[in-house]
């Protein structure tokens, strides 16, 4: 009799250290909070992806590390990535798979065609949009669950063509690369440029994410003999624009596409002579302001030999004012709650996890900032204030 009490009593030990071990895991599993990133780690714009994803990374691990404390509870912050190849199908396919099976309440997306397929129901699904585009419409269209994160292409435009069109000519060619985002671009530049006294002496679109070979397609708009070309794309097929612009015999200066990043396209170009006279976004290295120099340093101690892009930054800052909102909010799964605290919560940034120097939303969803771009001048990388390129006459 006892012998099957004490058989009765250690099945009994046992079911209930099974059951505390799954009781366990499921409370951890509770704890746990998944943001999604969607966006291409294979093909052309693979490091471009790759770089938005490491910012992204970065900054959860801060968040990790600190501690992340909401509605009294502790979580911990992890990013679900899927390669989408830069195919807005592949985008909306992630997205719905992220919300369905990792219950993510906020989702990134680093390309204009993308972030448009997840506006198709994003709303409807409740799941908070950080759009990593600078095109205008993404917050236009009155999206009220999408964050624009980088500045609005607008803002590059005329102080672009201010800058190429006075140091080189009236001539531009265009060939840049022919996905949507670069076709939205093209839209707004070619208006501005003949509306600045200049003419658009060639246009050839190329398809910078299939490409190795840009020969042809430059040497067709050479032909028209241009003053300035406008290229750009990501960052390694631009920069390959650019090294077989200059072996073909171009002279002219460059207007570089936001989404491609001067420093990155110098490793294609062998340094930053080839790229004389390009305007872009200002590399990451060549930011003088205090917090973007402390945030290189701790880059470079994570990542020995790299250096952060702009898509590292601006996506890194971008976690770590959704981790904010959630904390303000009191809650990770309420993606609504979450969006009305995001405005706050770049405003209310600590320095060190700001080193693009955010102050807040706009009223549709989009950063403001005082953004700076880089302009290539004797070999080295000048900075320059956007707001005051602006302001010129």
């Amino acid at each position: 009799m006892k012998m099957q009490i004490r058989r009765k009593l250690t099945k009994l030990s046992v079911a209930l250290a099974i059951s505390a071990v799954m009781g366990s895991g499921a409370a951890f599993a509770e704890d746990v909070v998944k943001i999604g990133y969607s966006g291409p780690l294979s093909g052309g714009a693979a490091l471009y992806g790759k770089n938005v994803l490491t910012g992204m990374e970065m900054a959860a691990n801060e968040i990790n590390a600190k501690g992340l404390e909401v509605g009294g509870k502790k979580y911990k912050l992890e990013i679900v990535a899927l390669d989408d190849k830069y195919n807005p199908s592949e985008t909306g396919i992630n997205v719905q798979r992220m919300i369905q099976q990792y219950k993510t309440p906020a989702v990134l997306v680093p390309h204009s065609g993308g972030v448009f397929a997840v506006q198709a129901f994003n709303e409807k699904s409740k799941v908070l949009l950080l759009a990593y585009t600078s095109l205008a419409q993404v917050t236009a269209r009155g999206n009220k669950m999408t964050v624009r994160i980088p500045p609005e292409i607008t803002g590059y435009i005329n102080p672009f063509i201010k800058t190429e069109m006075s140091k080189f000519g009236k001539n531009v060619a265009i060939a840049c690369a022919d996905h949507d985002y670069a076709k939205t671009w093209i839209a707004a530049f070619k208006p501005a440029w003949e509306a600045a006294g200049g003419k658009v002496v060639a246009e050839n679109p190329m398809s910078y994410n299939k490409s190795t070979d840009f020969y042809s397609g430059v040497s067709r708009v050479l032909q028209s003999k241009p003053d300035v070309l406008f290229i750009g794309g990501p960052s390694e097929p631009t920069g390959l624009v650019a090294k077989q612009a200059r072996e073909l015999g171009f002279k002219g200066g460059f207007i570089v596409l936001d989404q491609a990043k001067l420093d990155e396209m110098a490793k294609v170009t062998g340094g930053f002579a080839p790229l004389e006279g390009a305007i872009g976004v200002l590399p990451m290295v060549n930011d003088e302001r205090p917090n973007a120099k402390a945030f290189v340093e701790r880059y470079r101690k994570l990542y020995p030999g790299k250096d952060p892009s702009s898509e590292v930054a601006l996506n890194y800052t971008a976690v770590h004012a959704t981790a904010i909102a959630m904390a303000q909010a009191g809650t990770v799964s309420d993606p609504v709650a979450i969006r009305a605290q995001m405005a706050k919560a770049f405003k209310s940034l600590p320095a060190e996890y700001n080193p693009n120097d955010f102050d807040g939303l706009n009223d549709v969803g989009g950063t403001l900032a005082d953004t700076f771009v880089g302009y290539v001048e004797g070999g080295k990388v000048k900075q320059l204030n956007l707001r005051s390129l602006n302001a010129e006459k």
